[in-house]
């Protein structure tokens, strides 16, 4: 975990600079595609995007070289840190790792993990984006908010080979890291009628209520948890909402999950971090 008096600062830094593996194939479909052919798919399904910190191409004052180089997965801040989104999986006796690797024909998709949950069978795959990237991987995570864009992933599971979508196949969508709406606009792009389930949603980024809730709305997708101000982002919060989500908690119970779990990596009190993520219906 990186102390206190690294996070505080980093928490506004990231966000105050305005004042602020498994193989897959990349499917590129006309406006409302039809879902791409599943086999083997019994289980829920989670995509997450990660933009790797950047320190030379994001709108951020500078973190610590080391942890803000947004090429070097390994040692970045969302990724190969404690609390990094490839550190937090790995470590979780609730997950075990298939699959690490690259992505065809994906150069900007540094290294992609694939996770099956222990008990539920959940297939969770987890991608390290580029942080130069940052726009197009915001892009592609609100395209998958709409079930406007779609990806086939083969994966050898716990039950024998399947075929799943990823994108707007995925049952939970998740963006980790600095919220590049601040600098730029992503189009908020409207629900595909052909997609075939609901989409559950979360946005770990500072503000992420203000910037993200218009293109979740259009979309059509269900948000679990929102931020209403600047925070860490660490993937512990994503490791934990999951865990309520499976079990069908409601959104006040969510969000006091988050809360919790927050004071205890920041160091503050319950009460305090609730203010932090903000409520919804």
């Amino acid at each position: 975990m990186i102390r206190l008096l690294l996070k505080l600062p980093l928490c506004l830094t990231l966000c105050l600079s305005l004042a602020c593996c498994g193989r897959a194939k990349s499917e590129k479909l006309d406006p409302n595609p039809a879902p791409p052919a599943e086999l083997g798919r019994s289980f829920k399904v989670i995509h997450v995007q990660v933009a790797l910190c950047d320190n030379a191409s994001q709108g951020i004052a500078p973190v610590p070289a080391k942890i803000g180089n947004g090429d070097d997965p390994a040692n970045n801040l969302y990724w190969g840190c404690s609390d990094g989104a490839r550190s937090i999986f790995a470590k979780s006796p609730s997950w075990k790792r298939l699959s690490a690797g690259k992505v065809d024909d994906r150069p900007e998709i540094l290294e992609r993990l694939v996770f099956q949950h222990q008990q539920n069978q959940a297939i969770l795959v987890i991608d390290a984006w580029q942080g130069a990237q940052i726009k197009p991987c915001i892009r592609q995570f609100c395209q998958s908010l709409a079930g406007q864009y779609y990806e086939s992933l083969k994966l050898k599971a716990a039950k024998g080979e399947a075929t799943i979508n990823l994108g707007g196949g995925a049952d939970f969508l998740a963006f980790i890291g600095h919220n590049g709406l601040m600098e730029f606009q992503i189009p908020q792009y409207p629900a595909n009628p052909n997609r075939k389930q609901t989409v559950s949603a979360a946005v770990f980024c500072c503000k992420s209520q203000s910037f993200f809730s218009g293109h979740l709305e259009k979309a059509g997708a269900k948000p679990v948890l929102l931020t209403a101000s600047n925070m860490y982002p660490g993937a512990f919060l994503l490791h934990e909402v999951l865990n309520g989500w499976f079990a069908n908690e409601d959104h006040p119970s969510l969000r006091q999950r988050a809360a919790r779990a927050y004071a205890k990596n920041q160091g503050i009190s319950t009460k305090g971090a609730l203010t932090v993520f903000a409520p919804l219906p």
